[in-house]
């Protein structure tokens, strides 16, 4: 079901957000038999606590919920999404206590908090409901929220039903959607397409790689989106252990984060020119897989020695970077679950990004901070170049000693891309539940760089 704010009617019960410090405040509004009634329940407008107040026929006249001290709620995101997985379920109306941004949060927070992935069990029970508040873009969030929610299902849908065949079928729905051109070339094929890297990583499998590539829009400039699609990752012939195989549905993150995000520019109807490029492979083990010290040589024409077959997504990602240069974008962006390195640095919350250009960092640092979309800017550090060159190849894809794996990374895709470009490392996944984010797939960065575009792009 897709998510939605609940219809406008006069029985939404008023809730009100009391910050800690305004307590006093509402209470003196309030009748003295529901002053008398919140006191005597110990109501003290700590975050997330909240309290009904009843009409004389027992039904809820209003809620009170509490917003905390500034300092708790910097601790957290989304604090209106837990609430309403509490409450009880109903049609509820913020009456008073949140304005611009912290309102816009409180709206999306309780929409996400609707979400639940259902393919397979039976569907949960729903939250209670929330109308759209005054002074926000209802339909923006909405929008918003929809491509998050799309994001999760790419994420959370085990390999067995997401494979190549099936995210390209996503992809194809998308492009359905919203009138955009899509383009996709598959298995063999790839070869005389000159995408050598994208077959040779993905020819193991009996899923066949492919290379999708959606175009949409016809004014405006340029903004080439390339996310990673592995939708499944043993490690090759490099095997993962057991215990790092499991999450590996989720290798396809990258591809599914830029699909979300591709739906919320189409949706929005924003005046620029996107184009999608999704390199969707299986990284499988047979008789025809890449092996370690193997050297392959790539679209752009640079040769990589293959150090480690567990190091293919910054290969798929090579080729596509590739082609995403050739027309001459405003602005790449590609998105990839590319490291382990990146989580040790920042943990699963963050999201790490790259750019050489301090303006767009800048403005999606503000603009994540504005949307409550957290990430944080990771150096294209030159000094470690040369651990990128093994000296038999023009470059390496797992360089020995395994420091500063995710920079490195970054560097590699960047000799791929001469135009104005950002990369985002992200994990894709919430490994315990939070506000607005059950565990399980979950976007990173997406709204951030949304919200950034305008910037970015001079819109």
């Amino acid at each position: 079901m897709p998510l939605a704010f609940a219809a406008d009617t006069e029985t939404a019960i008023p809730l009100r957000v009391v910050a800690a410090d305004k307590i006093d405040q509402v209470l003196n509004g309030l009748s003295e038999s529901a002053r008398a009634w919140v006191k005597v329940q110990g109501f003290s407008a700590d975050l997330g606590e909240y309290i009904t107040i009843p009409d004389d026929a027992g039904a809820i006249a209003q809620v009170l919920v509490g917003y905390g001290t500034p300092e708790k709620r910097a601790r957290g995101r989304f604090h209106m999404a837990e609430v309403a997985q509490k409450l009880p379920k109903d049609t509820y109306r913020i009456t008073e206590g949140l304005s611009g941004a912290a309102l816009e949060e409180a709206a999306l927070g309780w929409l996400l908090a609707g979400y639940s992935f259902d393919r397979y069990r039976k569907p949960a029970s729903a939250n209670a409901q929330l109308v759209a508040p005054d002074g926000i873009d209802a339909d923006r969030l909405t929008i918003i929220a929809n491509g998050e929610a799309l994001t999760r299902d790419l994420i959370n849908t085990p390999a067995s039903d997401m494979g190549p065949d099936e995210l390209e079928n996503a992809t194809r729905v998308l492009a359905s959607e919203h009138g955009a051109a899509i383009n996709v070339i598959t298995g063999d094929d790839l070869i005389p397409a000159n995408f050598p890297l994208i077959h040779t990583v993905g020819r193991a499998s009996t899923r066949a790689p492919r290379l999708l590539d959606l175009r949409w829009g016809d004014a405006g400039p340029q903004l080439t989106l390339v996310g990673k699609g592995v939708c499944f990752d043993t490690g090759g012939l490099n095997i993962k252990p057991g215990s790092s195989m499991g999450l590996m549905k989720k290798d396809m993150g990258g591809a599914a984060t830029v699909l979300g995000l591709a739906h919320m520019i189409m949706a929005l109807g924003l005046r620029l020119r996107l184009r999608l490029l999704i390199p969707a492979v299986e990284n499988s083990i047979a008789g025809n897989a890449f092996r370690p010290q193997d050297i392959l040589t790539s679209r752009k024409g640079l040769t990589v020695e293959i150090n480690n077959t567990d190091a293919e997504g910054r290969l798929v990602l090579a080729d596509a970077l590739t082609l995403s240069d050739e027309d001459d974008p405003d602005l790449v962006i590609s998105m990839a679950t590319l490291t382990g390195a990146a989580r040790v640095a920042v943990g699963p919350d963050l999201s790490p990004f790259y750019t050489d250009d301090d303006a767009h960092a800048d403005a999606i640092a503000k603009a994540a901070r504005a949307v409550a979309d957290p990430v944080w800017r990771m150096p294209f550090h030159d000094p470690y170049e040369p651990m990128i060159e093994p000296g038999v190849a023009d470059l390496d894809n797992a360089p020995a000693g395994g420091m500063a794996g995710s920079i490195t990374a970054a560097l590699f895709l960047r000799r791929f891309v001469k135009s104005p470009y950002m990369h985002f490392d992200i994990y894709g996944w919430q490994p315990k539940p939070a506000p607005a984010r059950p565990k399980g797939g979950v976007g990173m960065g997406a709204r951030a760089v949304l919200e950034a575009l305008p910037k970015l792009l001079k819109l």
